[in-house]
């Protein structure tokens, strides 16, 4: 699941020397302490030392061993959780994206099972992970079932297109075409957006939400049904290449994590790459946006060992700044996606406690945060 060099233990913190750790994190700002290694998940790391790294010559063993391990490991750790299948209704439906090329998606639907008749719930459109090359909605099928059936929500889980194959613009209009299928669904789906309606994503999904809810923002489509809230676990916002000068000096996690366990900053690059586009376009760096003014309320959940760590904290300052109302959660010392392979850890639940509180935050109306 995961792959730390021994190069690693020396540059993103050696959890057997934390005295030392936290006197080096000094070098790297406000947050570098963030990097010291948590207890609990320190005596993981010479385990995941030994597993391989994903294929990036071959896709298509990448993705198989994508969902040979991470999803499997998923679902072996979320399905202890699952609610009964009479709680709930999932299916699975096809739709059509238009644009250039056009071409048919699946989402995953999961509605409440309810014995009251015409009873509707909030939205809720999720993005999954993977580093827009892998990735699927297996991926948080578990969690999904557990949220829909513990926050009363109808959710829409997007399967789009992958890159290299189908890079930038076509992952993004691929999950915006999910998003207004979801609202123009919303008696299939047993919905209501005025109840609430929400976006969201992990990792690549994290980034494919903040573009998304720019583009809803501007959009005159989504007049009187707004998105009302999204959720930005672990996104990447800016490609390292298209930081603006004047805040190359307070972002330090991309040297401070250099060789991060389960996103080490080359494979940062690498995947960016394969995503395409302009790295100073707001559909790849939605932190250049000139504007985030207007965005839905947002809750941000940041890992301390992630070269994305830093961006994601002064992206939740700019949305503060500029009016947004915002949420930031951040967990030390544990790594990228962390969640999926150690939920039993503290710091993983107090991330799925979060997730919940944020989700129940903006379904409240966000109250000033």
């Amino acid at each position: 699941m995961y792959k730390l060099t021994a190069r690693a233990h020396h540059l993103a913190v050696p959890h057997r020397h934390q005295a030392m750790a936290a006197e080096t994190s000094l070098e790297f700002g406000e947050h570098g302490h963030l990097a010291v290694p948590d207890p609990e998940f320190a005596p993981f790391i010479d385990f995941i030392d030994s597993l391989p790294q994903r294929s990036k010559t071959d896709m298509g063993l990448r993705r198989k061993q994508f969902e040979d391990g991470l999803i499997t490991i998923s679902k072996q750790n979320y399905g202890v959780g699952l609610p009964k299948e009479s709680e709930y209704i999932v299916k699975d439906e096809e739709i059509d994206v238009a644009g250039s090329p056009a071409g048919k998606i699946r989402v995953r639907t999961l509605v409440p099972a309810s014995s009251e008749e015409g009873k509707t719930y909030p939205l809720y459109v999720w993005f999954h992970g993977g580093g827009w090359t892998t990735g699927n909605v297996d991926m948080d099928d578990y969690q999904l079932r557990q949220l829909c059936v513990e926050l009363q929500l109808s959710i829409v889980n997007v399967e789009y297109r992958l890159a290299p194959e189908h890079p930038t613009p076509i992952i993004q209009d691929d999950c915006y075409a999910g998003i207004k299928w979801a609202v123009e669904n919303q008696v299939l789906l047993s919905a209501d957006v005025k109840k609430g309606f929400l976006i969201g994503g992990l990792s690549a999904g994290g980034h494919l939400t903040a573009v998304l809810a720019h583009r809803a923002r501007d959009d005159p489509w989504f007049e009187g049904r707004p998105i009302t809230g999204q959720i930005l676990q672990i996104p990447a916002l800016c490609h390292p290449e298209a930081v603006p000068d004047e805040h190359k000096s307070s972002l330090f996690s991309f040297k401070q994590n250099e060789f991060a366990t389960g996103l080490p900053a080359a494979d940062v690059h690498w995947l960016y790459k394969q995503l395409g586009g302009s790295p100073t376009s707001p559909d790849v760096s939605p932190f250049l946006h000139p504007v985030h003014a207007g965005l839905p309320p947002a809750v941000l959940q940041i890992c301390g060992l992630d070269p994305l760590r830093d961006e994601a904290l002064l992206y939740g300052k700019i949305l503060k700044k500029e009016g947004v109302k915002t949420r930031v959660h951040t967990y030390p010392g544990v790594p990228h996606g962390f969640n999926y392979g150690f939920p039993n850890i503290s710091a993983a639940k107090r991330w799925e406690r979060e997730y919940r509180e944020g989700l129940r935050w903006i379904l409240e109306g966000a109250p000033q945060a």
